[in-house]
């Protein structure tokens, strides 16, 4: 939970600009890879974190543009990419702008329980974490190279003069 903007200020420039880069690295073809066949695809989870930004946010009182949940996904790996920066930068810039310390223990509705708006800032994130990790296995199916996020990817390795991890 976060109990001071500036903290979660710079864990959302990190992990938004984490999360960009993924989206960045997608291809039109790879937005229909899934795992098995009755499976969520590629495209699915990155459509997923791009509408579920504003429409969390927005539970909060914040006013974040961006798809809502039940819109359809673009064709295009760059829609995506573009309407996930879009949310996420006015979520930063919401955020910067409305609230103060102490609006992060301000509690809201969120799903039917009673959320800290510091809680749901933190769940945005752990979120977007747990769904890029999704993505790198189905990214890894789809023949495409990804950033590493907390350290380098397989391919990354040579650029710190190491082999590739086995």
């Amino acid at each position: 939970m976060f109990r001071k903007i500036e903290d979660f200020k710079k864990a959302w420039a990190y992990e938004t600009g984490a999360t960009l880069k993924m989206l960045a690295s997608l291809t039109d073809e790879s937005l229909r890879v899934k795992v098995y066949d009755e499976g969520r695809d590629l495209g699915f989870i990155a459509w997923h974190i791009t509408v579920s930004t504003p429409e969390m946010a927005n539970k909060t009182g914040l006013n974040v543009p961006g798809p809502k949940e039940d819109s359809d996904r673009p064709d295009t790996a760059i829609a995506i990419h573009d309407e996930f920066k879009n949310s996420a930068e006015a979520l930063l810039k919401e955020v910067s702008e409305k609230w103060k310390d102490e609006d992060l223990l301000t509690k809201v509705d969120m799903y039917g329980e009673q959320w800290e708006n510091g809680n749901t800032l933190y769940i945005l994130i752990t979120h977007l974490a747990h769904h890029r990790g999704q993505m790198t296995v189905l990214m890894r199916q789809a023949g495409l190279k990804f950033p590493g996020v907390y350290g380098p990817s397989k391919e990354e390795w040579v650029n710190y003069g190491a082999p590739a991890a086995k």
